[in-house]
Order: structure tokens, then sequence, then C-alpha cells
């Protein structure tokens, strides 16, 4: 028998971390977990976007997986973590993100200037998943200055998670032969 998508424990405001802590829904642990969440629906969004060019990139799948690892972490009481079997995020995952960076990167001419956002909706898309993954990796570093425990690596990650949206909205431009929008300030 199917359990039912409501609990109704939350009415009052208040959630539990994995391992059972309760906190109010506006604590910064989950304001951090809740934007990997929507992080990571972004992808999706964007990993659609791109199968609807044909320019699809296997990566955003396995990026959607250490999203959930990310949100894993975020979401657990960190004095119960030992106990629980949490995945990890690791450095090999980084090391990908910077590879296919590198890969990107090789293929497109250098920026001149600052480019804005646009030209076909999954460029725009990969413009706005960058934002959403800028607004976790903020939060996940007002947790750390709050001493709320982050993993280190989660903040590097998110931080290479950003530039490789930003270039993959350049790529996949490149890829459709879409030009890019340069900034031109008004003088």
């Amino acid at each position: 028998m199917a359990s039912k998508i409501y609990t109704k424990t939350g009415d009052k405001g208040m959630t539990g971390l994995i391992g059972g802590t309760k906190v109010p829904k506006s604590h910064l642990r989950i304001e951090a977990y809740g934007i990997i969440d929507e992080l990571n629906s972004f992808v999706g969004l964007l990993n659609d976007h791109l199968n609807n060019t044909g320019t699809t990139t296997p990566l955003l799948s396995e990026i959607q997986d250490r999203l959930f690892t990310i949100g894993s972490s975020l979401a657990c009481d960190p004095g119960k973590e030992p106990q629980l079997k949490i995945p990890d995020l690791k450095e090999e995952d980084i090391r990908l993100l910077e590879k296919e960076i590198d890969r990107m990167e090789a293929e497109l001419p250098p920026m001149k200037s600052f480019i804005l956002p646009g030209g076909h909706v999954a460029v725009s898309t990969a413009h706005i998943t960058r934002c959403v993954c800028r607004r976790a990796e903020r939060a996940c570093v007002r947790l750390q200055e709050e001493n709320l425990s982050v993993e280190p690596l989660i903040l590097r990650y998110l931080n290479r998670l950003s530039d490789y949206f930003f270039v993959l909205a350049r790529y996949t431009g490149h890829c459709l032969f879409i030009p890019e929008i340069p900034w031109k300030a008004r003088t």
C-alpha cells in the first residue's frame, strides 16, 4: 500500500532533518537543500530543452544524481550523519566538470565582452540554471558562516558547476549557430 504524499506534520512550519531532528522550515539548512532541489529541476528542464535541439549531454543526468547527493548531505543532521549511510561527493566529480568545461571551451571563441543571456530557450535556460546554482552556493556559504556544517567539497562542486553551466550556455549557442549577445554598456 502506497503512503500518502501529505503527512500534515509540516503544517505548523516545522520539518525533520534526516536523523529526526526537527527544525523550522525557515532554517538555513532547509533553504539550502530547497535551492538544490530547485536547481535539480532546472537541470531537468535544461536537459529537456537540449534534447529538443539534438544537443544532448549525458553529464546532466549525472549532475542530477550529484545534486541529490548534495541535497541528502544538506538534509542530514550533521551530528547524526556519521551513523547514517549518506552518499558522498567525490573529488572526481569536480574533475569531471573541469574536464567537460575544458572540452567545450576548446571549441569556443574567446569572450571579448560580457554576454547577455538569450538567443535560444536552451541557452537562456542554461543561464537560469547557472544563476540558481550560484544561489545554492551562496546558501551553502551562509550555512558555513553560521558554523552549520557544510562539506567543503559541496562548495567547490557548486562553484565549478555554475562555471560549467555558463560554458554550457555558450557552447549550446555555438552548436546551434546562435550568435552571442554582447553587452554594450550605455555611455
